[in-house]
């Protein structure tokens, strides 16, 4: 094959996939949390290039932690684990989450492109599941470890009384025997082939953190199981099984990636004994037997995107390509207030960028990358802040601060967990551009947790570090570094890859302003 598709799949972060074929077409959910709008879904018509299709939901709740007021917020919570299926001309995208009470959420519609998404919700949360149609009866699979099989009303509306709610896999860990205890058997997908079931699930052994994936099959839908490991390769895991057209099977499956997060992997599949065997003498190839189209290397061209804040009639208010962290607020951000550019105010004061409201986000994307911006700081107060960000708990930016009337170009970085001012530049004019690039490494061939100086669970990567590095420009043209790289860290209570984020908050007065005029991404010299 002369240009053939190579993994990682995406080089960006998108976890927890759950993938079908609509006739020639792929559709793909994944997790965003915190993030909104959320429940992204993508679609692809070869498996190898996807591009954005819709978000399920413009929030998820309206709540204080959704607002990140009193002190509350949502990150790492929000939706988890999704699952996305096809039945009787209705796309089914659900998801749970403990934000909004404890509940499962189901969302429907004939289009995925155009919507609209109908919610449905209900008790219980049902924890990394998969929603399965089967002989005109419609279930939940789901649990950690104990596996369970739950059936649902009609209309998905919640739990039939009286219907099917039993256990089909008692312990999902104990297929390693002595050494079960590690990674809670959790991230079911459950697939229907030539009249059997099989049910996907990830575990670890408690001796190492490192994904594997467990298959169970069974004849009829409430078992009995019988269960094997299929894969124990690098940590790349969770997902379940898709064909093609033609006839060809590949497992979706996704990997620990270190900062940029959890990236997603297609592994070609072959049959055995009535067993899904996944990938080539155990391992997960890196070069596959599709062609690449126009995967170029990150893979993430169809999910990431420039924006130059320029909005005709019609024209949707964002690309599906932007997020806001946690629920924004309308009234404080616009596209018309000052044409061509994105606005923002404040109508509250902040204490730190993780408080803040209004950040507009995007994904980050390997091997390496950056963004650049240019904002008009003319109308800021004492106390604002705004810049651009390599964003996750851990951030590092590069800004503008406004302190006793006059205004600073500013390098901070919260690589050791407060956010310490690195450098700071006397800024006369009203106007300049700003750069974050990012550096990631490839995949380590042992993803394994760690703990921080501070005891906090972080993915590491062995070898050289992952790091920002920042710059500004006052003419668009000729770039100044400021400050110093910034260590990046996947950690918790995010759990999620670094985003790059426009942002501007107030930590003394609110009704400050700034207008940015353009979002603009590449990668090795190209742009998005």
């Amino acid at each position: 094959m002369a240009n053939p598709a190579h993994n990682p799949l995406i080089w960006a972060d998108v976890p927890d996939i759950s993938l079908i074929r609509v006739g020639k077409t792929y559709y793909m959910s994944s997790t965003t949390m915190h993030m909104s709008p959320g429940l992204p879904i993508m679609k692809s018509t070869d498996l190898v290039n996807w591009s954005m299709a819709s978000y399920t939901y413009d929030t998820l709740a309206d709540n204080e932690a959704f607002r990140l007021e009193n002190g509350k917020n949502a990150y790492g919570a929000g939706s988890w684990a999704s699952s996305i299926r096809y039945h009787d001309g209705v796309f089914h995208a659900t998801t749970f989450a403990a934000t909004t009470g404890g509940r499962t959420h189901v969302y429907t519609t004939r289009d995925p492109e155009r919507g609209p998404w109908k919610e449905t919700n209900f008790e219980p949360l049902m924890n990394d599941h998969s929603l399965f149609f089967d002989n005109g009866r419609a279930y939940m699979v789901w649990g950690c470890n104990k596996i369970m099989l739950t059936e649902l009303k009609s209309d998905l509306s919640g739990v039939k009384p009286g219907g099917v709610n039993k256990p089909i896999i008692d312990h999902v860990n104990a297929l390693f025997g002595a050494e079960q205890g590690g990674l809670c058997g959790e991230g079911s997908q459950l697939s229907k082939i030539n009249g059997r079931y099989y049910l996907f699930n990830i575990a670890s052994p408690k001796t190492r953190w490192a994904r594997t994936v467990i298959v169970h099959r069974a004849d009829a839908i409430d078992g009995p199981y019988e269960g094997r490991i299929v894969l124990d390769d690098r940590g790349i895991a969770q997902g379940g099984l898709v064909d093609t057209p033609e006839g060809k099977w590949y497992a979706y499956l996704f990997k620990d990636n270190g900062a940029v997060g959890r990236v997603p992997y297609l592994v070609p599949v072959t049959w055995k004994d009535g067993w899904p065997v996944l990938g080539k003498d155990g391992e997960v190839p890196m070069t596959l037997d599709i062609p690449a189209g126009a995967q170029g290397a990150s893979g993430a061209s169809g999910i990431v995107a420039s924006d130059e804040f320029d909005r005709l009639p019609g024209v949707p208010a964002l690309p599906l390509a932007w997020q806001w962290n946690h629920n924004p607020d309308p009234r404080n951000w616009s596209l018309t207030r000052r044409p061509g550019y994105l606005s923002f105010v404040t109508s509250r004061v902040d204490s730190s960028l993780l408080d803040a409201r209004n950040t507009l986000t995007q994904r980050t994307f390997g091997p390496d990358s950056f963004a650049t911006t240019s904002v008009d700081v003319s109308g800021m107060k004492d106390g604002d802040w705004t810049g651009i960000a390599a964003f996750q708990a851990k951030y590092g930016f590069v800004g503008v601060k406004m302190s006793n009337g006059a205004k600073s170009l500013v390098m901070v970085s919260a690589d050791s967990d407060k956010p310490e001012e690195i450098a700071s530049v006397p800024l006369s004019g009203n106007t300049v551009h700003l750069k974050v690039e990012c550096e990631f490494q490839s995949a380590p061939e042992d993803a394994r947790f760690g703990l921080d100086e501070g005891g906090a669970k972080v993915y590491g990567i062995p070898g050289k570090p992952e790091v920002a590095r920042f710059s500004y420009s006052l003419d668009g043209k000729s770039w100044t570094p400021i400050g110093r790289p910034s260590r990046l860290a996947y950690t918790f209570p995010h759990f999620m890859g670094y985003r790059y984020a426009l942002f501007f908050y107030s930590t003394k007065i609110a009704g400050g302003r700034v207008d940015f005029d353009y979002y603009r991404i590449g990668q090795n010299g190209g742009a998005h």
